[in-house]
């Protein structure tokens, strides 16, 4: 069993790493939102793996089903960017990669060096671990953080207005694009107007002869 899980473990955390990856090394930037639909996936796979049921439910019903939501719409309706344009290529995208490396590592070392890992003793026979459930953490989001969670609910709700605003914004400086049936309607006008007779009073004048003198 514990084979089973150290296997299961190792599965979910290339999951994670490499779609972290991916969503920060591809060009386009739908696939980018897609590949951290995929990590946020995997970080929810592992907190089944460590027996938190109902955060791994939250995970995936907030951030997945939410959070990411919010994303693509925020992508979709907003301005056409020109991505190729803003990307890091060359002898920059190494810098920046061996600067970032380094600054993680300068803050990931220390803490992995300085940190004791032994396991907590288990209870004693006839005691009880207190464990928090799904109805203290929803006492403590209505109560206790309501503040924090109705600030980011002000938060994701501005960035929502504000894309569909830049949205319309762009939308009113482009070209009007039309339907297939406008386009179909055009075309049986401009049909119709080809095949009806030529009014004589709408006919042009013939040339005279002191014009053609």
């Amino acid at each position: 069993m514990n084979t089973l899980i150290q296997v299961s473990f190792a599965l979910v955390t290339a999951l994670i790493v490499g779609s972290a990856m991916m969503s920060v090394t591809v060009r386009n930037i739908i696939h980018a939102a897609l590949w951290l639909i995929a990590c946020f996936f995997g970080v929810g796979a592992l907190y089944l793996l460590l027996e938190a049921e109902f955060i791994a439910v939250a995970q995936v019903l907030i951030y997945v089903g939410a959070i990411s939501i919010l994303i693509l719409f925020a992508i979709m309706l907003t301005r056409q960017l020109e991505t190729g344009r803003y990307m890091v290529t060359g002898w920059r995208l190494w810098v920046t990669s061996v600067i970032c490396v380094t600054l993680f590592a300068a803050v990931l070392i220390p803490t992995l060096l300085s940190h004791r890992w032994n396991l907590p003793a288990p209870p004693a026979a006839g005691g009880s671990e207190q464990l928090i459930g799904p109805a203290e953490l929803g006492r403590d989001v209505v109560f206790t953080y309501l503040l924090q969670f109705q600030v980011v609910g002000v938060l994701l709700t501005m960035a929502l207005i504000g894309a569909i605003v830049i949205a319309f914004e762009e939308r009113a400086r482009r070209r009007r694009i039309l339907t297939l049936a406008e386009e179909h309607t055009l075309q049986q006008l401009s049909t119709t107007r080809q095949a009806a007779p030529t009014p004589e009073s709408e006919q042009p004048p013939a040339p005279s002869t002191t014009d053609r003198e």
